[in-house]
């Protein structure tokens, strides 16, 4: 008996003939001399802001949500695998501001033509209650990006990867594993997924067939801390490093790529080198920010609020001197919202119109601190700070005991958004400010160096 072998060997022959991964773009734009339209509206390099309607939801467990969108213009979505969009959701009606909100892609990007996001209902959330109960297909959302350097290389000679994810942790690995399924090429992926209770563990079914369709791909459950239901047949017990040898006995020769809550990603950063991981082959996505940033936050709230209400009495009291009341900016609705932390990196509401300058404090009473050519007058602070045009703008300000809160410092989530009143700066942000804020007056110090002397609100 004779077999054919090219019929019987199929798509694991083509997966075989094909070294490593490469995402599809990757050639096209290396091919391509000079201006290209189609390869680069497919090349991911830029965030952008664009319109986008919803055309299906789709419910993924009992508490998780995928909706999936399309451009308005036509143009497909260009991303890498575990990139993330920041969405503006008009929860307080159409004439208010918006909230703005990130969330993690978990489409795949080989088909770019419609792409998801999937959001986990919290009950105490403003934004994920309100997507769940309003967003329906034909509604239209204000978005930009893609946005975040937590995703998939374009080319991996090797692709063997560890995936570990926690709760809404598993999104963006979620769109990993799906393109590394569209895709040919040798890969070796296992996915150690942690969930609260069997309910509300997200794709589960789809995970179940790519497991049974695709060889490449390996998949583990566990419960975390909690008795074994009845009825559970996979792990239970929080994540160590026994657990990850038991599911990647082979985990110090694959690129790790772990996203979920603060306290899960802190194990995970501890059982990682006694299975003998390196630290440069881990990649870490954190969906709440970490605590020391959040106590910033509050820090920050609590003296802008002291502030802001000071200064509303001394204007009430000088009124009668001055031409006009000075206007009061709101400094407590321009901070992120504490009381929730939405999953991914919240981003705080947009200013309509730039701030007016606030007095500065009597010369004798400033401090000036530092030694460059240039000055930054932090107003809130009662500091001047001298800089170089080179620094940092964040680094400096933090060494000189300015507080501004921050969260990736690479002008990608938004954080550390400030004001600007006077002044002019060179900012290389990459999506974490929308346009209309920078003409509002607002910038993002992690990613900014100064050009003039500034005055900031901070």
């Amino acid at each position: 008996m004779t077999f054919d072998v090219d019929v019987d060997r199929g798509a694991v022959s083509l997966a075989l003939r094909t070294r490593g991964l490469e995402m599809p773009w990757n050639r096209v734009l290396a091919a391509v001399a000079g201006p290209a339209h189609a390869a680069t509206a497919l090349g991911p390099w830029y965030p952008e802001e664009f319109q986008a309607e919803c055309v299906e939801t789709i419910p993924e467990s009992q508490d998780c949500t995928t909706f999936v969108f399309r451009r308005l213009d036509g143009a497909p979505l260009a991303f890498r695998a575990g990139q993330y969009l920041n969405i503006d959701f008009p929860v307080d009606g159409e004439g208010a501001e918006p909230v703005s909100r990130s969330y993690s892609l978990s489409s795949a990007p080989i088909s770019p033509w419609t792409f998801a996001v999937t959001v986990r209902r919290d009950p105490a959330g403003l934004v994920s209650s309100w997507a769940h109960a309003n967003i329906r297909p034909g509604m239209v959302l204000d978005m930009l990006g893609p946005v975040g350097a937590f995703h998939l290389p374009d080319y991996d000679r090797r692709a063997r990867y560890l995936f570990l994810a926690a709760g809404s942790g598993i999104t963006p690995i979620m769109s990993m594993i799906r393109t590394i399924h569209s895709l040919p090429g040798q890969a070796d992926v296992c996915l150690l997924y942690h969930g609260s209770s069997p309910e509300r563990f997200a794709f589960v079914d789809e995970l179940d067939f790519l497991e049974k369709a695709d060889f490449r791909i390996r998949v583990a459950y566990s419960l975390g801390d909690r008795e074994r239901p009845e009825g559970w047949g996979a792990r239970v017990g929080r994540i160590s490093a026994e657990m990850i040898d038991a599911v990647a006995p082979d985990a110090n020769g694959r690129q790790v790529y772990a996203c979920g809550p603060q306290g899960y990603l802190e194990q995970v950063l501890d059982c990682l080198p006694a299975v003998g991981v390196d630290d440069t082959s881990v990649f870490v996505e954190n969906f709440t920010g970490d605590s020391a940033t959040r106590r910033e936050y509050a820090a920050e709230l609590a003296a802008a609020t002291e502030f802001a209400e000071d200064l509303q009495v001394a204007a009430e009291e000088s009124a009668e001197h001055q031409g006009a009341v000075l206007d009061v900016y709101d400094l407590a609705a321009d901070l992120p919202e504490l009381a929730h932390v939405e999953p991914t990196v919240a981003v705080d509401a947009e200013a309509s119109a730039p701030v007016p300058r606030t007095p500065d404090a009597p010369e004798g009473e400033r401090q000036v601190v530092g030694a460059g050519a240039l000055t930054m007058s932090f107003v809130r602070s009662g500091l001047d700070v001298r800089i170089d045009p080179e620094q940092n703008i964040l680094q400096a300000a933090r060494a000189s005991g300015v507080r501004i809160g921050a969260n990736c410092q690479e002008g990608m989530c938004g954080s550390c958004k400030i004001v600007k009143l006077e002044g002019d700066v060179d900012m290389h942000h990459q999506g974490g400010i929308r346009a209309r804020e920078i003409a509002a007056g607002k910038f993002l110090p992690c990613c900014s160096t100064a050009v003039t002397d500034l005055v900031i609100d901070a």
